[in-house]
């Protein structure tokens, strides 16, 4: 079993922009409007959909479900969680790992 400190963990959900995952490493239909970066949900296909940089979160307001980069990449690319760390890892690498 792998087991990947938690620290590691909070700086893949915290240190790596999820404006980068959706826009660069998972390639979502996107755009900006109201100042607000939308994206095209995984779940259910809405457009009803915002993140906020200070929290680096993603929300969708049609399913209700937030999404933290790890979850994101859970539910487009349909990964374990592992697979999905894997993913971040290879993609989105931190400075100083």
């Amino acid at each position: 079993m792998i087991r990947i400190p938690p620290e590691r963990l909070r700086a893949l959900r915290n240190q790596i922009p999820i404006t980068d995952v959706i826009r660069s490493h998972l390639e979502l239909p996107n755009n900006f409007r109201d100042s607000f970066l939308r994206f095209l949900c995984p779940l259910c296909s809405g457009f009803d959909t915002a993140v906020n940089p200070a929290t680096n979160l993603a929300r969708c307001f049609a399913c209700k479900k937030n999404f933290n980069p790890i979850d994101l990449v859970i539910a487009v690319r349909r990964c374990s969680f592992l697979d999905a760390v894997i993913f971040l890892e290879n993609h989105a690498p931190l400075i100083g790992k």
